[in-house]
C-alpha cells in the first residue's frame, strides 16, 4: 500500500498497516495509511482481550480494555463491525458482537475483571471459529484480529486462517519483560505495538 498523506476525516485509515509503518515508536500522523479504494463491504474486527490473572499486575488490563474503548469507537466511526472475545481462567467468553457497536461506553467496559491461567489457545479457537463464520458470510469483507495481552503463556495455537490481518499488542511492562509476543508475531508475520506506544498524539 503506498503512502497516503491525506488527512481527509471522511477516509477509512487502514490501522492495521498504519500500526505496521511505526514500527515500536508512538504512532504518529505520517503513519497513517488509509485504504485506496473502500473496501467491498464493511471491515470486521476481532479483539482477543487476555483477562487472565498475569494481566492484573501493573495494570496492564485497564491499559488494555482503555485501548480496546478507543478501538471500539474507531469502529463504529468506520461503521465497522467489532467483535471482543476475553479469555482466561480456563474459558473464553464472546461479550460483544459481531456488530457495529453504535453503543459502547466506558460503563460497559470498566466491569470488566480477570483471574486464572492465560488460557490463550482456548482464546484464539474462540477467535477462529467467530473469523471463519465471518468469511463464510461474508467472504468479500476484510477480517482483522487484534490480540491484547501480556504474553505470559507458553501455548503457541497457529494464526487462525480467516484472519487477512493480525495486530498483536503487547502490555507487558517492566525490566522482566519475556518478550513472548514479539516472536509470536513474527511467526504470525502480524504486526506489532507496544501497548504503552499506541496513542496519536493531538
Amino acid at each position: 500500500m503506498g503512502r497516503e498523506t491525506s488527512t481527509n476525516p471522511t477516509r477509512r485509515i487502514a490501522w492495521a498497516a498504519s500500526l505496521a509503518q511505526k514500527a515500536q515508536g508512538p504512532l504518529l500522523k505520517d503513519h497513517l495509511r488509509y485504504f485506496r479504494h473502500e473496501p467491498k463491504s464493511a471491515a470486521l474486527h476481532c479483539f482477543l482481550l487476555d483477562c487472565s490473572a498475569s494481566m492484573m499486575s501493573g495494570e496492564r488490563l485497564a491499559m488494555a480494555k482503555g485501548l480496546v474503548l478507543a478501538c471500539f469507537d474507531r469502529a463504529a466511526m468506520d461503521r465497522s463491525q467489532a467483535a471482543l472475545i476475553c479469555f482466561g481462567g480456563g474459558r473464553a467468553d464472546l461479550r460483544f458482537g459481531p456488530a457495529i457497536p453504535r453503543w459502547w461506553n466506558e460503563r460497559w467496559v470498566q466491569p470488566i475483571g480477570g483471574g486464572g491461567g492465560t488460557s490463550f489457545s482456548i482464546g484464539v479457537a474462540a477467535a477462529a471459529k467467530l473469523l471463519d463464520e465471518a468469511r463464510r458470510r461474508n467472504p468479500a469483507g476484510e477480517r482483522v484480529l487484534w490480540v491484547f495481552g501480556d504474553g505470559r503463556s507458553r501455548d503457541r495455537p497457529a494464526k487462525p486462517v480467516a484472519a487477512d490481518r493480525v495486530v498483536i499488542v503487547d502490555c507487558e511492562q517492566g525490566a522482566l519483560a519475556l518478550g513472548r509476543w514479539a516472536r509470536l508475531a513474527r511467526e504470525w508475520n502480524a504486526d506489532y505495538c507496544l501497548a504503552k506506544a499506541l496513542t496519536v498524539p493531538a
